[in-house]
C-alpha cells in the first residue's frame, strides 16, 4: 500500500502528466507549421476562422472558442494581420467590437495545412481512431471541470 507521501510524487500526478503531454504536443506542431510561418497559437486562431470562412468573427467569439482573453488574443491577431492572413475591422453596427475575417491568403492556408492533424497523429504513433478516443476523453474531462467551476462560482 502506498504511503500518503508517495501520492505526492510528481510522476503520480495526473496534472503533471497532462502538462507534459500538452507541452510535447504543442512542440510537435512546430515542424508541421514551419513552412507556413505560423506558430501554434496562430494556427489555433485560423482553425476557428476556417470553420466558417465566409463570415467575420468578433474578437470575443474567437477568444471564447480558444478560451483566451483579448489581451492574449490581440497580439496574435495583429501578427496574423501583418502576415496577410486576416483582416481586422471595426464593426459598423457597434464600433466597440473588432471583427476578424480571413483574407484569401489566410483561406488558402487551410488547403496547405489540411494534412497537419493526420501528420501529427502519425508522428505520435496514434491511429486516427485512438486519437478520436483520446480527444473525446479530454473534451469530456474539460467539460466536467468547467461545469464544476461554473457550479462553484454561483
Amino acid at each position: 500500500m502506498a504511503s500518503t507521501y508517495e501520492q505526492l510524487e510528481l510522476d503520480r500526478q495526473l496534472c503533471f502528466a497532462l502538462h507534459r503531454a500538452s507541452r510535447a504536443v504543442v512542440r510537435s506542431y512546430g515542424p508541421l507549421l514551419e513552412a507556413s510561418g505560423l506558430t501554434y497559437p496562430q494556427y489555433l486562431v485560423l482553425l476557428v476562422l476556417w470553420e466558417e470562412p465566409d463570415r467575420p468573427f468578433t474578437v470575443g467569439e474567437v477568444g471564447g472558442r480558444l478560451h483566451l482573453d483579448s489581451g492574449t488574443l490581440t497580439p496574435l491577431l495583429k501578427r496574423l494581420e501583418g502576415l496577410g492572413h486576416v483582416r481586422r475591422t471595426r464593426d459598423t453596427a457597434d464600433e466597440r467590437r473588432v471583427l476578424v475575417a480571413l483574407t484569401p491568403e489566410g483561406l488558402a492556408l487551410r488547403a496547405e495545412l489540411a494534412e497537419v492533424p493526420l501528420e501529427l497523429f502519425s508522428g505520435m504513433g496514434l491511429e486516427p481512431d485512438d486519437a478520436r478516443r483520446l480527444h473525446g476523453a479530454l473534451v469530456g474531462l474539460a467539460a466536467r471541470l468547467e461545469a464544476d467551476e461554473a457550479i462553484g462560482s454561483r
